[in-house]
């Protein structure tokens, strides 16, 4: 019943998220490049800074989770000394 117990806290790899940073939006050095391709140059801008938002939730997510993982792995490791006798 014990190791049952202690086997309800294995990890499980699908419970962390994977946050991925966005791609930086090219600009081109080159001035008429830039006026040639401006809308799609801006619009990759927005989605940039609309991704760079998500991104910046998932690790905020990914931090808090982690957080509260890290304090039932120390619970778990207080009960298993406790089991052993350490």
């Amino acid at each position: 019943m014990q190791a049952a117990a202690l086997l309800m806290h294995v990890p499980i790899a699908s419970q962390a998220e994977s946050c991925l940073a966005p791609v930086r939006p090219f600009v081109p050095g080159d001035s008429q490049a830039a006026r040639d391709y401006a809308d799609i140059i801006r619009r990759d801008f927005e989605v940039y800074i609309t991704d760079i938002q998500d991104y910046f939730r998932c690790l905020e997510q990914e931090r808090a989770r982690a957080f509260d993982e890290a304090r039932e792995v120390s619970q778990d490791y207080g009960r298993f000394l406790e089991l052993v006798g350490d």
